[in-house]
């Protein structure tokens, strides 16, 4: 009687577990066919919901716009799984659509942590087939940091996303920093809105072979663990785990030891590497006249080994987030006290001897340090003619020599003087340290207006540094990616668009 009864108990759970599976395909597959409303309704009937069907009903919600009740629904999933970064990532988009912005600092926060030190967490074991990258959670951080004013937070952030990118594919990211720079807010990151959990397709295909109310059959398969969320299938148990925490993935796979970079560097020659405060450098090898020879987003140079300090990725792995607590009355945090430490002098070690390289160490120039929306450094030679100057300034900040006004602090004079050739003897003999401080605006007389164009078709982005835009929108046009793409704005955002999708505005041909 007694196996019997377990038997039963058995089939319950199984046949339970049968129609689940079968509903909630149904309802991702009414997601695929564009039919939110209808799989909304269906993931809320099932009874035993897991944390994956709450988390695609606050998907389903945020989608729609419905934020209160998407909240409650990651809440819900949060509370199945506490280590479902995903979950705390959507619901950190949620508090920032409804502009709770230091709870969607807490959730961000929450979602790299689970990270766990690691590049990305790959969905696609689980069901979901989305990767969730640091790069970009540290880029929603540094977002919802500058609309609480903290800037410089921001900035620190997104310099450690632009070090974690995988790929090129993140050019969002150096959009973002720029933004920053200028003190301007960008666009979120947000999961593409259709994508959800889907059950085990192989299990489902396995439940519908057995029949279960028929003649009794051994089922050899066993039922994956629905609650996990981890990073991999869950693995048996072994003896002997080892003690030492992880190295994160992102840190192994480079050559050298890691450092962190704690004062910014302008390099005077060809060897030298330009690195900022924040920045994440390996150091290949140390010479003895305090030169470190160092790998940096794929470029290998010099920098003063005074400027870094070693990082201990371990401890880095293994130590939690240090959650603050926000005050509404804090003042963007002033800049650091502590002055550089000099360069160190070049004796043998690392620097190679040659005549190339006495050349370039004898190059006799200044660092021009140039204010505009935001502040630029560009190497100039001493006695260089304006014409040079405006035009090394106009490279460096991608707009036209002729919308450019520069102008200076002439000794004497209360107000800025514009630099023309007749002022370059002034100016270069105001050079101190080898150091120079120019001022640049683009005045409306000499600005170049923007192409406007009409949208042909809607277009819906497909990556976070797409432009969407509406049938019938004006865009106006910033520059030309290639023949195929261009970049623009609209409605307030930027990024870019297929050219083939809009027209000049005044004309009936394509834009080109």
């Amino acid at each position: 009687m007694k196996g019997s009864f377990m038997e039963k108990a058995s089939l319950d759970v199984l046949l339970i577990t049968q129609r689940q599976s079968w509903i909630w395909d149904e309802a991702v597959a009414c997601v695929e066919q564009r039919d939110p409303a209808s799989a909304l309704r269906i993931f809320l009937n099932i009874e035993e919901k897991n944390s994956k069907i709450f988390f695609n009903i606050g998907c389903l919600y945020l989608n729609n716009s419905e934020l209160d009740e998407a909240e409650k629904a990651f809440d819900r999933s949060i509370g199945k799984d506490e280590h479902l970064a995903a979950a705390f990532f959507q619901r950190g988009v949620t508090f920032y659509k409804k502009e709770r912005f230091e709870e969607s600092l807490l959730d961000f926060q929450q979602a790299f942590k689970q990270l766990r030190g690691n590049q990305l967490i790959d969905y696609k074991p689980l069901g979901l087939r989305y990767k969730l990258y640091a790069c970009e959670v540290l880029h929603n951080i540094g977002l919802v940091q500058a609309q609480l004013g903290k800037w410089e937070k921001a900035q620190e952030n997104l310099l450690t996303a632009l070090s974690l990118r995988a790929d090129a594919k993140f050019s969002h990211i150096d959009h973002a920093l720029d933004a920053i720079l200028k003190q301007k807010l960008f666009p979120l990151v947000e999961i593409r809105a259709g994508l959800l959990f889907k059950p085990n397709k192989h299990y489902v295909a396995e439940l519908e072979k057995r029949d279960y109310l028929g003649k009794a059959k051994v089922v050899s398969s066993i039922v994956p663990a629905d609650e996990f969320s981890g990073f991999a299938p869950l693995q048996p148990q072994v003896d002997n785990v080892p003690s030492t925490p992880k190295v994160p993935e992102v840190l192994r796979v480079f050559e050298g030891e890691p450092h962190t970079v704690l004062y910014e560097f302008y390099p005077e020659t060809k060897e030298e590497l330009a690195v900022l405060p924040g920045n994440i450098v390996f150091v290949l090898q140390k010479g003895a006249d305090n030169w470190a020879s160092v790998v940096f987003n794929e470029k290998r140079g010099l920098v003063p080994y005074n400027f870094l300090e070693p990082l201990d990725i371990v401890t880095m792995t293994s130590k939690p987030m240090q959650i603050e607590q926000l005050n509404e009355n804090d003042d963007i945090p002033a800049p650091p006290r502590r002055a550089p430490p000099s360069r160190p002098v070049g004796t043998e070690g690392l620097k190679t001897v040659n005549a190339e390289t006495n050349n370039i160490r004898d190059f006799s120039g200044c660092i021009v340090k140039v204010h505009f929306r935001f502040t630029i450094a560009v190497r100039i030679a001493h006695g260089q003619s304006y014409g040079i100057i405006l035009q090394t300034i106009s490279s460096k900040l991608k707009l036209p020599a002729s919308a450019l006004t520069l102008c200076y602090a002439k000794e004497g004079v209360e107000e800025r003087v514009n630099l023309e050739e007749s002022e370059m003897e002034a100016v270069w003999n105001s050079v101190k340290d080898n150091r120079l401080a120019l001022w640049c605006s683009v005045t409306e007389s000499k600005s170049v207006p923007h192409e406007k164009v009409v949208a042909l078709y809607s277009y819906a982005s497909s990556t976070p540094e797409d432009l969407d835009f509406e049938q019938g929108n004006i865009i106006t046009v910033l520059s030309k990616v290639n023949d195929e793409w261009l970049e623009g704005q609209c409605n307030g955002k930027v990024g870019i668009f297929p050219s083939s999708f809009v027209k000049a505005l005044n004309g009936d041909q394509q834009c080109e």
